[in-house]
């Protein structure tokens, strides 16, 4: 049974316990990535694999793959022009406020984003033609934004 926040003594608008302002160096990854939609018994086609940034997750609705744009085939229903920003981690998974840190700033501006978690840290993906003007965004938040490489 999922508790309700508001129960525990909590009230709306208080700081969260362990929340702290995170600044958090992220790295661009190099090329332009798809977020591609399968069905969910699909089986993971050989294309997904490769070099970048690969991430598959399975649900009950979907096989969802995002990976360099150009691997993608076009008969697949995918949405590329994604440009990628990896969390220099690890981070403990008691660490709260590194997502929140960087999102935060990003739903202000009106950027939308598409967020990947792994075991060690995060990658955030925003299209193209945000790019820029979220890196501008993050800086000026405080956080760090290495080059691809």
């Amino acid at each position: 049974m999922v508790q309700d926040p508001r129960e525990d003594g909590a009230t709306q608008g208080a700081p969260t316990p362990g929340l702290r302002k995170a600044s958090v160096t992220l790295r661009v990854l190099e090329g332009s990535y798809a977020i591609a939609r399968l069905a969910p018994d699909a089986a993971i086609p050989d294309w997904a694999d490769g070099p970048g940034f690969v991430s598959i997750t399975r649900t009950t609705e979907e096989l969802s793959i995002v990976c360099l744009a150009d691997r993608v085939p076009q008969i697949i229903r995918s949405d590329a022009g994604w440009c990628g920003f990896h969390f220099a981690g690890p981070f403990a998974f008691d660490e709260t406020g590194i997502a929140a840190a960087v999102l935060q700033p990003l739903a202000e501006a009106e950027i939308g984003i598409f967020l990947v978690s792994s075991f060690d840290t995060d990658t955030l993906f925003v299209k193209m033609e945000t790019a820029g003007r979220a890196s501008k965004v993050l800086t000026a938040a405080g956080h760090v934004i290495a080059p691809a490489g």
